[in-house]
């Protein structure tokens, strides 16, 4: 894993942790957290040369695009997913969605007065209308390019792993392996023993 794939990993996470946060979406928040950890310790492994730092860093991203794929089909309501579902994104602690719904390009937000019923009073009743792209669309395109930067992050772990576990079998050590190379002095000994009877 490079410096610059693992800062762009760093960057497009804390990007979507940001947006994250702003939607109260406490499940993808706590899974990009654990993915920036995740990546800096990948990094750390890279520069310091310890490929179970890097191997940890690959079956991480495994479950990192398992992750994303799964936000994928939550938004696309894949199968049973509905992503009106307050449980999965946010613990079914608060009724907040995606920030990209009421703050997408070209949407426009109207309030809708009297809110009905059901609506909580500290909430406010809205419609949104007019964007550009869905929110669900936005956030799908954010899941991708997490997936595709795993994938090359991926590829680049396994990589590296081949390498410095190439390095370390290759290196001889002063003497090495090899039965040709440096042989100690012997020890010789000029001192004759002789069996002792008593």
């Amino acid at each position: 894993m490079s410096w610059d794939s693992g800062n762009s990993s760093v960057v497009s996470v804390l990007e979507r942790q940001i947006f994250d946060f702003l939607g109260y979406q406490w499940a993808p928040i706590l899974a990009n957290f654990i993915h920036i950890i995740i990546v800096i310790l990948g990094l750390f492994g890279t520069i310091q040369y310890r490929p179970r730092y890097i191997t940890g860093y690959a079956v991480w991203l495994v479950l990192w695009v398992t992750w994303n794929v799964f936000v994928i089909c939550f938004y696309l309501e894949a199968g049973d997913l509905s992503k009106e579902t307050d449980l999965i994104l946010t613990f079914n602690i608060s009724m907040h969605r995606s920030w990209w719904m009421e703050n997408g390009p070209g949407c426009t937000v109207t309030s809708v007065t009297p809110a009905p019923d059901w609506a909580p009073e500290d909430h406010r009743y809205i419609t949104v209308s007019g964007c550009f792209l869905e929110y669900q669309y936005i956030e799908v395109a954010h899941s991708s390019l997490q997936i595709f930067l795993a994938l090359a992050g991926f590829i680049y772990a396994c990589y590296v792993v081949k390498c410095i576990t190439e390095e370390e079998d290759s290196f001889d050590f002063i003497g090495g392996f090899d039965s040709y190379g440096y042989q100690g002095p012997q020890k010789t000994s000029h001192l004759q023993l002789q069996p002792m009877y008593m």
